[in-house]
């Protein structure tokens, strides 16, 4: 038996809870692992609080980030004893997922955790910081350096956010913070960032074309805020998406593409080639130290995942939240 966090669908409606499993709650994968550490992302709590159709099979454990040791691999990919981590593929969506104590995944799913991180530190980080050092990765493939100008980073205190400054500020860049919370400046600034701008100024509907400011944009809030960053990059700039707080819409028009020449570009996290991963965790590692895993994370246990999901749909979670899943 193991604790996990377990949500169903049927007749007496929709539900989460954590629960004591045994494995047969456990989906098909040709390795098993013992769960050290897992995250809250906002998509975990959308499936927690069933705000969003994000689960597809049910009863299904949640959670899309795990780090942990391997009981066994039949693949022989890796071996007993080897510390992974995983991030997306389905997992906590399709497949059950790291808020629990066990996992039973595909071995193709997993990469080694970087020898500089513990699985704790690996989970501050999590899907959201991966997220970020993907964002970051895609500007620089585009030529963005730090003489080239500002960046902006929208849904600043959120996890991509957070660490999208952090990661941003480290190389050099002069990194302008957008954020509902204006109260967390503080915060924000000493994660690095140079500016902070209200996300009201972004939000409402805009201008096709606005003054240029921006040579690139991390934008994990999508709808209004991405289309008026979009407005406002420098000719030839690239935009970085990645989420949807806001919305999933784009009510803009073709101007900023077809006047300015910028880019958007789209980041998936969760279907990622297994080398862009390796490369991401591998920066990930060298660039964020200690003390801005503590500044971002904050620590819970499996019992306080739920009430928590709540919080963070709820704008009342600031960075990152990492589960220990033997801590209830």
């Amino acid at each position: 038996m193991f604790k996990g966090v377990l949500i169903e669908k049927d007749e007496n409606g929709y539900r989460a809870a954590l629960k004591d499993l045994d494995d047969t709650v456990l989906m098909d994968g040709d390795t098993l692992i013992n769960v050290a550490y897992s995250t809250l992302n906002y998509k975990d709590a959308l499936a927690i609080s069933g705000k969003s159709p994000v689960v597809r099979k049910f009863p299904l454990i949640p959670g899309i980030d795990l780090a942990g040791t391997v009981i066994s691999c039949v693949s022989g990919k890796f071996k007993p004893g080897d510390e992974v981590l995983l991030n997306g593929f389905g997992v906590g969506e399709a497949h059950c997922g790291g808020l629990a104590q066990k996992a039973q995944l595909k071995s193709d799913w997993l990469i080694a955790l970087p020898k500089a991180l513990s699985a704790k530190q690996a989970m501050a980080i999590g899907t959201a910081g991966y997220t970020a050092m993907l964002c970051v990765m895609a500007l620089q493939k585009h030529g963005v350096v730090p003489d080239s100008g500002e960046i902006l980073v929208t849904g600043a205190n959120g996890g991509v956010g957070s660490y999208a400054i952090a990661i941003l500020a480290k190389l050099g860049y002069n990194v302008v913070a957008a954020t509902g919370r204006v109260a967390e400046a503080d915060y924000l600034t000493a994660l690095g960032a140079s500016e902070i701008i209200d996300r009201h100024t972004l939000s409402d509907p805009g201008r096709p074309l606005a003054k240029e400011r921006w040579a690139g944009v991390v934008d994990s809030v999508g709808s209004h805020t991405l289309v008026n960053a979009c407005a406002s990059t420098k000719y030839g700039g690239i935009v970085a998406a990645c989420g949807l707080a806001q919305g999933m819409d784009l009510p803009g028009t073709v101007a900023p593409f077809i006047l300015r020449g910028i880019t958007l570009a789209g980041i998936d996290s969760v279907m990622r080639p297994l080398k862009d991963r390796i490369e991401a965790w591998d920066r990930l590692a060298k660039v964020l130290d200690a003390n801005t895993l503590e500044n971002v994370a904050t620590e819970i246990g499996l019992a306080q995942v739920c009430d928590t999901a709540q919080r963070l749909l709820d704008g009342q979670v600031r960075g990152r939240i990492v589960v220990n899943v033997n801590q209830l």
